[in-house]
């Protein structure tokens, strides 16, 4: 998994990595955006146009939200690889412990 979305998109979802996107593989769940670990091909193109700053490559994922690259695992564990978000749509659940968040200050 080269990329996670963690903390600042949760109940923001700006959507402009999906735009930057050239593989399709960020995939809309009701609170907060994912990246599939196994469609997504390392490129970084999501990470600069992110304006709230959450993305970022696996390796550098500040450790109070290292938990969202397992969390995006389990949550393509549940959904499965569709082969690109665009065709799937909105997914209608977030994984469990970003559901459970407390929702987020947009300033």
């Amino acid at each position: 998994m080269p990329y996670v979305v963690a903390q600042p998109c949760v109940d923001v979802k700006d959507k402009a990595c999906v735009d930057e996107c050239p593989v399709d593989c960020i995939y809309e769940g009701p609170r907060t955006l994912y990246i599939n670990p196994n469609e997504c091909v390392d490129c970084g193109a999501c990470e600069p146009v992110c304006p709230t700053e959450a993305i970022f490559y696996e390796d550098d994922l500040p450790e109070e939200w290292a938990w969202y690259k397992d969390a995006a695992v389990q949550f393509f564990a549940e959904v499965g690889d569709q082969g690109g978000a665009s065709g799937f749509g909105e997914i209608d659940h977030d994984q469990e412990q970003v559901a459970a968040l407390p929702p987020q200050n947009q300033d």
